[in-house]
């Protein structure tokens, strides 16, 4: 990536405009011509939201759009909306053992809108707050359920089963947070209680550790920042055992949205930091030895992403994709979605942008300011490519927000427009919900109101 170190986020109000705009065009699009019987929509084909995947992962994307359009804008019929859709839709997924996505659906939505009530920007009702609440807390314990013990602690299992942790999980983590920090725990037989701050943070120390790689020689392909999907373990011995992909080229390669997981998924944890006691952070290794491993995974991931990606922040779906070498130095040069090579994840992008500028602010304030800057101005660049044309999406019959997502390439699961090579000109739920995320996070900073984040959700 080149940075723009000139770049201001004041720069990009016009561009936050302008997608504000075309986003509530796209919500009530969706609303007006998607059939919800069908499930949850999860990514376009020929510019129409349609169903596939393994579980029900992107309906919280869905609504929490609505909650976050019209925290940027003041429009209430979003936050009607929001609401009913809530009310209607989200139960199933506060009690779906079934998946490790609590935290994108569930904090997304009942998250969002608690923290609107803690804002002051919708009105205080003890039904609705507690409504919310009870949601939240719960949604972390059933989350936390899903847990394999390993050796040296153990983590949130994916839909895959038992053996497998998924890189993605460490932003979905914040459902334990938000339920421990609403006072609640797992509990188990004979009222055995087990702390969800536990969970939580024994999850993140096993995807930093696991994960993650930082060039100390893990396997022949251990560079700084490389980010498996998946790792496996057997459940027998709690052993690991070897690094795998499910949506990447290889487990060996680094598929560019699991690696934007992890890029805002440690920010958050470390921005968690604050709320705890020593105490209950000692159990851990204690507060200095957590920040570091969180900081060492920030750090990593981040720069990893920069060195990888083309010029102007948006990368291409695998560091390691067989064909991306007949690109050239694609580095160097400005991303071309419609190359006949391999394809961009701009969702990737959205994801990460946000880890960029979190772990940026996060160093900046720790008087990091040199540091902090990089990560931050990395963060502004990915932004201004995306946030315009060719991946805003201003085609006002496109049902998608952020163009050129791709969904899981190896399984040829996306659409390839006519004339192309490689799929293209298609949207997905959770780069459009990130995008908004992303875009509502620098738009506060500009305008200087309350910092936007999960823990908003606890009063």
């Amino acid at each position: 990536m080149k940075i723009k170190n000139n770049l201001t986020a004041a720069d990009l109000q016009p561009k936050l405009d302008r997608l504000w705009q075309l986003s509530g065009e796209k919500i009530n699009l969706l609303n007006a011509q998607y059939d919800p019987a069908k499930g949850s929509p999860v990514f376009t084909v020929r510019g129409e939201y349609t169903t596939r995947g393994w579980t029900e992962w992107t309906e919280g994307f869905r609504y929490g759009a609505e909650v976050l359009q019209y925290d940027a804008t003041g429009d209430e019929q979003f936050l009607t909306a929001a609401k009913a859709h809530t009310v209607q839709q989200m139960a199933s997924h506060v009690g779906h053992f079934g998946v490790h996505d609590h935290g994108f659906n569930n904090v997304s939505t009942y998250g969002n809108l608690v923290r609107l009530m803690n804002e002051g920007r919708i009105a205080e009702q003890e039904w609705e707050r507690n409504f919310y609440e009870i949601a939240l807390k719960i949604s972390g314990a059933v989350q936390a359920k899903r847990w394999t013990p390993i050796k040296d602690g153990g983590y949130i299992y994916s839909f895959n089963g038992p053996h497998s942790l998924f890189v993605d999980t460490i932003r979905s983590v914040r459902a334990l947070m938000v339920s421990h920090l609403l006072g609640h725990s797992l509990m188990g037989e004979n009222d055995l209680k087990t702390s969800l701050l536990e969970r939580g943070v024994m999850h993140a120390l096993a995807t930093a550790k696991y994960a993650l790689y930082y060039g100390e020689g893990r396997d022949t392909y251990d560079v700084w920042g490389r980010a498996a999907h998946e790792s496996v373990f057997n459940v027998n011995d709690g052993n690991y055992r070897c690094p795998n992909t499910q949506q990447g080229f290889s487990g060996f390669t680094t598929w560019t949205r699991g690696l934007a997981w992890a890029m805002v998924g440690f920010p958050e944890q470390l921005e968690t930091l604050a709320y705890f006691t020593d105490e209950e952070l000692a159990p851990f290794g204690g507060r200095e030895a957590v920040e570091a491993i969180y900081l060492k995974a920030a750090r990593a991931t981040c720069d990893f992403f920069i060195d990888n990606t083309a010029a102007d922040g948006i990368p291409y779906w695998d560091t390691g994709a067989p064909q991306l070498y007949k690109l050239g130095a694609y580095t160097e040069e400005k991303s071309n979605p419609y190359n006949p090579y391999e394809p961009i994840d701009s969702s990737a992008a959205a994801i990460g942008a946000q880890g960029l500028l979190r772990l940026g602010k996060y160093l900046s304030d720790k008087g990091r300011t040199d540091e902090g800057n990089r990560y931050w101005q990395a963060g502004l660049t990915s932004l201004d490519t995306l946030f315009d044309e060719p991946y805003l999406s201003t085609d006002p019959q496109h049902q998608g927000l952020i163009l050129h997502s791709v969904y899981h390439q190896p399984n040829g699961w996306d659409y390839i427009p006519e004339g192309q090579q490689v799929p293209c000109g298609e949207s997905s739920m959770w780069g459009d919900y990130h995008a908004r995320e992303v875009a509502l996070y620098i738009q506060r900073i500009i305008k200087d109101q309350p910092y936007y984040s999960y823990l908003g959700a606890v009063k």
